[in-house]
């Protein structure tokens, strides 16, 4: 089996040396044969969006030898190829529209080595429908243009003023592509996001999006079948599920897949890390899940239609759409309700939830602790729930809490609200790894949120002072333990009371059964 170029460089050399290439083609063939022209898919960060895109500039390239036993080897007219032209923001980033211009002439002028074309136009636009047409000419082939991570000058200025001038130089870029339609024969564009006003979904009318088509589900990740057979020679002594457990669960509408990336990285390390995560981190969503004042536990269980879910409105961004299309959510499941279908997401995996949690935990109480300090805090709350203590987190708790910015509670009320309270306990616990339910379901209500261990099962309900009920005693009226009482475990019913005005625990009070 032929080795292909790997777009991530940055992957070390001993992965590359021992790089083994999970087969997609036949979604190359399939998509030929559905016999649109132009595609669109979204995946997150290093998915393989760009060693897909290396695949089918080989394979309209009519570089048949480095497909050798693969699927395509034998389902393609190798005898016709045809022009390329490769665009990819994955390098760099771009602040302004000064620069992402100066960057799209590269582009171009890339494009242009090997070919002895002259472009007299111009301006960026113009260079773009010049370059198509004179490939036209030359090849006297239609012409092939791959766009890798089309958005991601868009992303990385998502927070800035001058998002807008980008938009639209993208969105006058973009634009070629229907113009000089009749010069082409495939288009196929990769990012994370589909954004709404961006013109290339304006005006390409007839762009087919397969980002969440059943049948392209696993275009990129790699199955368990994947892992099981190709990667066979790396798994001596590696255990399945725990593998299984950190790294697979992205689901599209297909299987459930692992992020390529960590793949490689585990089989190389065999370290369980965040590896995917580490490689970017998402500040721009983390400011706005401080700034919206995100409910974090809704994480696990967001609802959401497929007309939402597909895209967003650069200027009214939707944090659980951009947290699906960036990566942190996946689909859980979908169902129909009427004509529409409805997704629920949830986290992926383990090495997600905790990356995730424990940057906002650092986030949270990066201005009142230091490092040493936040470890021995996280520690003194791991083993309290690990040694069965619940006596050990009041204090644990009362530190966290008193450690709290107080620019989080200036101009707003946000002390008023359990669920900012409960946040933060679901930030803490999330990122020692505990299994968590949030707003766990009984038959005579919902628990706040409920952690399971081992051994032991912690079931909390939180309140504020100034709700006369008791938080304990709200616990044991309601029973909400006895869904529990058949896993002959210890359970501990927490009841945790918050002072709005001192901004800490009041009461904190435990019952074992």
């Amino acid at each position: 089996m032929k080795k292909l170029p790997i777009a991530q460089t940055e992957i070390k050399q001993i992965i590359e040396e021992n790089f083994c290439y999970v087969d997609k083609t036949r979604f190359i063939k399939q998509l030929v044969d559905d016999a649109h022209k132009y595609y669109f898919l979204s995946r997150p960060r290093r998915f393989g969006k760009s060693l897909f895109l290396d695949t089918l500039r080989a394979v309209f390239a009519g570089e048949k030898e480095l497909f050798k036993n693969l699927y395509i080897e034998n389902n393609w007219d190798w005898s016709v190829k045809y022009p390329v032209i490769k665009i990819s923001f994955g390098a760099g980033t771009v602040n302004n529209k000064e620069e992402l211009k100066i960057r799209l002439n590269e582009i171009l002028d890339n494009n242009l080595r090997n070919n002895p074309i002259e472009l007299t136009k111009q301006s960026v636009s113009g260079r773009f429908e010049e370059l198509i047409y004179k490939f036209f000419q030359k090849y006297q082939q239609p012409v092939v243009i791959l766009i890798d991570e089309y958005d991601k000058p868009l992303l990385d200025n998502l927070t800035e003023t001058g998002v807008e001038e980008i938009r639209k130089e993208l969105a006058s870029f973009y634009s070629v592509l229907k113009d000089t339609s009749k010069y082409l024969k495939f288009v196929f564009l990769t990012g994370v996001s589909k954004f709404s006003k961006t013109s290339i979904f304006s005006k390409l009318n007839n762009i087919t999006d397969i980002s969440l088509v059943p049948k392209y589900a696993d275009i990129c990740g790699y199955t368990q079948n994947d892992l099981e057979t190709v990667f066979a020679d790396y798994l001596h002594n590696v255990d399945l599920k725990e593998v299984k457990l950190w790294y697979n669960g992205y689901n599209f509408r297909g299987s459930s897949v692992y992020n390529p990336y960590d793949v490689l990285m585990f089989l190389w390390s065999k370290e369980y890390e965040s590896h995917w995560f580490k490689t970017g981190t998402p500040t721009f969503l983390l400011e706005l899940i401080k700034k919206r004042k995100f409910y974090i536990p809704n994480l696990e269980n967001i609802t959401i239609d497929k007309a939402q879910l597909e895209e967003f409105d650069i200027n009214n961004i939707q944090l659980e759409v951009l947290l699906f299309q960036t990566g942190y959510l996946t689909i859980k499941k979908v169902k129909r309700i009427g004509i529409q279908d409805y997704y629920t997401l949830k986290i992926p995996n383990l090495e997600v939830r905790f990356g995730f949690n424990n940057y906002l935990k650092n986030m949270f109480y990066a201005a009142m602790f230091n490092s040493y300090e936040r470890s021995g805090l996280s520690q003194a709350l791991y083993y309290a729930i690990a040694d069965k203590k619940p006596q050990d987190l009041e204090k644990a708790f009362h530190t966290l809490f008193s450690g709290i910015s107080h620019d989080w509670f200036r101009n707003n009320n946000i002390a008023d609200y359990e669920g900012f309270y409960c946040s933060m306990f679901y930030v803490f616990f999330a990122s020692q790894g505990f299994n968590i339910k949030n707003e766990d379901t009984t038959n005579k209500g919902r628990i706040d949120f409920t952690v399971i261990t081992d051994n032991a099962i912690f079931i909390f309900e939180i309140k504020m002072k100034h709700i006369k009920q008791n938080a304990l005693q709200q616990i044991k009226d309601k029973k909400y333990h006895e869904k529990y009482l058949s896993e002959n475990e210890d359970i501990f019913l927490i009841g945790i009371e918050f002072n709005e005005t001192e901004k800490n625990i009041s009461n904190f009070e435990y019952e074992k059964i």
